[in-house]
């Protein structure tokens, strides 16, 4: 057979180099691209500065950790804020606004996850800036936390979003240019004990009802772009407006969907706004250096000034914007349950156009922004593969009609080809997963967690092997007719499926098939996603458009048939599918990466950063990967991709570079309590009294980074067994997520008894009969600002009735009742109605346990020690907790 034009294998290397050199010249540079930041010295223009903004949050940051219930938080922090909210007022243009401005108690409770969350005097700050002369009763809300996780500074999550608030309130305020809507800035102090301020706000301020579109702020890392990663529900109008005033676009439909399909361990206000208010928005984050998030290094040092600057002018615009949407007028829409959506949702009659429907969006490497409504997604997603196919047939008519043959022969090439196709596409997704099982199997997950560079290696390559592995084979097995090789059976069924035509139909024709064959693929996922409802199938159009393009330009213009003139078209049509699908493959792994650290021994996130890795390498180089075969020896270049991975292995398994954890940077996060508890029986009796540490391992390796350490883990057991035996395994279960990876938590005794370091309490004020079945308990509860209440009945026994919400009693048992208080330090009184049907309250009825939890104090000297062992790259979350359970 002819060479037709095949190059040196020498030419793999200049091949990988192009697209390694698009990929880190143009995709990352753009990827981690700021502004350049103003200074004070451009004050007088009216503009967002970063150096004001970078001041602000320096002297919030530095005010130190924000738990709710702190005075840090409650005092210091509030006073801070007050005080930018009154040098904002002093400078105010009274002939253009009115600014309002409060502090706000406010205390409720609402179902979340497996607990009832119930919060007591957490503050809220609002301030509303209103123009002069309006009569819009039609508010736009912006809002974030300046509240923090324990043990840290909070200056990226989200410090850094207050700081962005109070400079966008600024210059707004001081600026004469009009808006016609007011402006409400909530600045909310508890949102990392599961959202109350916001909840609080919503339900319960006497502005919430007039907001009617909402720009949430927040982090899930510190520093970089801020992305749109929700929008809506509905509302396209909403991203419209994004697009329209937006100065540095960073969004995409697909962080959306992945979003809401709980693979992200976090939540936002958003979710509140959403599901309380039924207040439509746009939902903006921090999302680089996750490494940081939640510890005691989210320090303003990390933040560059170009972030203030890019996320400032962002959401300065976009402000501006919304304050004159004329949409804002008539919003209402049908209630939503946030994360149940789809485009089949009934809504009332009257309801406008701008209410309905989602959006598509996504920006191109930062440059431009595309957004296009759910159903213009669905004609372009089904029409793109129609097209794909009618091109195909096409094409494989002309090769009929150069190779003289029939068209039937033609396509029956074509399923033989489109049938190795597939297995290449499984091939490509089941080699990085084989490397992730193997790892995980000898204990060595997360290899790549501080050495990213390890994920080309480690899955990028073994996904290029299986794309190539399956056509260079069958290319490399492809004999010469013979007419002794007809012999065999197996010579006779190859001759009957192809050897009748292999002569005549060139090695550059069935390339073509190839690439067809994973055109096919590609449109009949596009159609599979799509119909599933899920907006992301855009990420198929792309690829699948450009392909279209040079079929369709190969056919116009001859090249179709003209040995491999056809491929360079090929090449270049692939160019911008290849940035953008990098582009977007390579923000799911900077924002996952990190999140390994924190999901949980029971999760292997590596199959995450293993499927995007491959997934990217089939969308960006799934039309490149069977060019190799233009190659004389393209044996050589699949060697070469696994040496690659060898080497990778090799470097991952035995040396620093694949050891996942770095002092500062990136961090082994350690959560664990310093847990004593205390059980009495029904006749008040002690019946158990120990102290120990409660480990909550919080990523794949759990404690094993610590044998051969200084730390002592003898005795290190599983609750799983306790969890069989008592209510709630018989600790003090932080939150949900202590309670939903309870199995995996692990006890390590300790023979010195804990100590409480402040005061808590509960008591039974009384018991009375209610009536025949009936029985009221009136309880006190004083301590900490984070606490919690376990209840469970015993048989044939019901709670009826609480001072808690009603409606968290249809769930299962045993309850969570989550405590938490801002200034309101007052002891908890509350009532338990239990019903028994015999009527006999002398014998035990329910399970009553309580936990206090001194977050932030160390603890005693022993458990000082205990901290003081752990290696220099760990990351700790640990207090003392008192546990006691009470039989009634």
């Amino acid at each position: 057979e002819k060479t037709h034009g095949k190059l040196s294998w020498h030419f793999a290397g200049a091949f990988v180099v192009f697209w390694a050199v698009l990929f880190f010249a143009i995709v990352i540079p753009l990827f981690y691209r700021l502004p350049t930041p103003l200074t004070l010295e451009h004050a007088e223009k009216n503009v967002f500065i970063a150096e004001r903004a970078y001041n602000n949050l320096y002297t919030l940051s530095n005010i130190g950790n924000k738990l709710t219930g702190s005075v840090e938080n409650e005092i210091q922090a509030v006073n801070f804020i007050f005080d930018e909210l009154e040098n904002i007022k002093s400078d105010l243009l009274t002939d253009y606004f009115d600014l309002e401005y409060e502090k706000s108690k406010v205390t409720g409770g609402f179902p979340y996850s497996t607990t009832l969350n119930f919060y007591k005097g957490v503050q809220n700050i609002v301030a509303k800036l209103s123009p002069k002369n309006s009569s819009s009763e039609n508010y736009i809300l912006i809002n974030s936390h300046f509240d923090s996780k324990p043990f840290t500074n909070s200056a990226g999550d989200a410090g850094f979003m207050i700081a962005i608030m109070l400079e966008v309130l600024r210059v707004i305020a001081t600026t004469r240019q009009t808006i016609e809507h007011p402006l409400v800035f909530l600045f909310n102090g508890a949102e990392e004990g599961m959202l109350q301020a916001s909840h609080g706000f919503i339900t319960q301020h006497k502005w919430a009802p007039y907001c009617k579109a909402v720009l949430n702020l927040d982090a899930g890392g510190s520093g970089g772009r801020d992305i749109l990663f929700q929008s809506g529900p509905n509302h396209p109008w909403l991203v419209d407006y994004y697009k329209k005033y937006i100065k540095y676009p960073f969004a995409t439909t697909m962080a959306e969907e992945i979003f809401q399909s709980g693979i992200i361990p976090s939540d936002t206000d958003f979710r509140q706004f959403n599901l309380y208010g039924n207040v439509p928005g746009l939902d903006m984050a921090q999302c680089f250096n996750g490494f940081i998030y939640h510890t005691n290094y989210d320090n303003i040092d990390v933040i560059p000034l170009g972030a203030f600057q890019n996320t400032g002018d962002n959401v300065l615009s976009l402000v501006r914007g919304l304050a004159n949407a004329s949409e804002l007028h008539n919003t209402e829409v049908s209630t939503i349950y946030l994360f149940k959506i789809n485009d089949n949702n009934i809504l009332p009659t009257n309801s406008q156009a701008h209410k309905t429907g989602h959006a598509v969006f996504f920006d191109f490497l930062g440059i431009y922004f595309f957004h296009y409504s759910a159903t213009t997604g669905k004609f372009l997603n089904f029409g793109v593969s129609v097209v794909v196919f009618a091109l195909v047939f096409i094409s494989m008519w002309r090769m009929a009609v150069g190779s003289q043959h029939e068209i039937r022969q033609v396509i029956r090439l074509f399923f033989i080809v489109f049938s190795i196709q597939i297995t290449s596409f499984v091939l490509a997704l089941a080699f990085p997963m084989v490397v992730v099982f193997a790892m995980d199997a000898f204990g060595r997950s997360l290899t790549y967690y501080s050495s990213p560079l390890l994920v080309v290696g480690l899955y990028v390559c073994p996904a290029l092997i299986g794309l190539s592995l399956p056509i260079t084979i069958y290319y490399s097995r492809r004999p010469n007719v013979s007419v002794s090789k007809y012999l065999s059976i197996s010579m006779v069924l190859k001759k009957i499926l192809v050897y009748p035509f292999q002569d005549k139909l060139v090695r550059p024709y069935h390339l073509q098939l190839v690439l067809h064959s994973h055109a096919i693929n590609l449109a009949i996922m596009c159609v599979a996603v799509q119909a599933s409802g899920f907006r992301s199938a855009y990420i198929f159009f792309i690829p699948l458009l450009f392909y279209a393009i040079s079929v369709a330009i190969n056919l116009l213009t001859k090249l179709h048939d003209r040995g491999y003139a056809w491929s360079g078209v090929v090449k270049a049509s692939q160019i911008a599918p290849f940035l953008y699908s990098t582009y977007i493959i390579y923000l799911f792994i900077v924002v996952l990466t990190p999140m390994g650290g924190r999901s949980g021994s029971a999760s292997n996130r590596d199959l995450f950063i293993a499927v995007l890795a491959a997934f990217g390498t089939i969308l960006s180089l799934g039309f490149m990967a069977p060019l190799i075969s233009i190659l004389r020896r393209p044996k050589i270049v699949i060697w070469a991709f696994m040496v690659t991975t060898a080497v990778s292995v090799i470097l991952a398994s035995i040396t620093h570079l694949g050891f996942p954890y770095r002092p500062m940077t990136s961090g082994q996060r350690v959560a664990y309590l310093q847990v004593r508890n205390i059980f009495y029986e029904y006749d008040g009796s002690l019946s158990k009294d120990e102290s120990g540490y409660l480990f909550f391992p919080q990523d794949r390796r759990g404690l094993a980074p610590f044998a051969g350490t200084k730390v002592n883990l003898t005795g290190l057991v599983s609750i799983a067994p306790r969890c069989e035996a008592e209510m709630m395994c018989g600790m003090p279960l932080y939150d949900y997520r202590f309670y939903k990876n309870r199995l995996s938590l692990k006890w390590l005794p300790r023979s010195e008894s804990i100590v409480a370091p402040g005061r808590s309490g509960l008591e039974l004020l009384n018991k009375t009969i209610v009536n025949a079945i009936t029985a009221r308990y009136r309880f006190e509860f004083s301590g900490p600002s984070h606490m919690s209440l376990f209840f469970q009945t015993y048989e044939d026994v019901k709670i009826i009735n609480w001072s808690f919400s009603n409606s968290y009693l249809k769930t299962a048992q045993p309850y969570h009742v989550y405590l938490t208080y801002g200034l309101d330090n007052s002891p908890y009184k509350f009532i338990v109605d239990v019903s028994k049907p015999d009527g006999d309250f002398d014998v035990p009825v329910f399970q009553l346990g309580a936990s206090a939890h001194f977050i932030g104090n160390p603890g005693d000297a022993e458990a000082a020690r205990y901290a003081a062992s752990f290696p220099n790259y760990s990351i700790l979350a640990q207090w003392p907790a008192i546990y006691k359970r009470y039989i009634f």
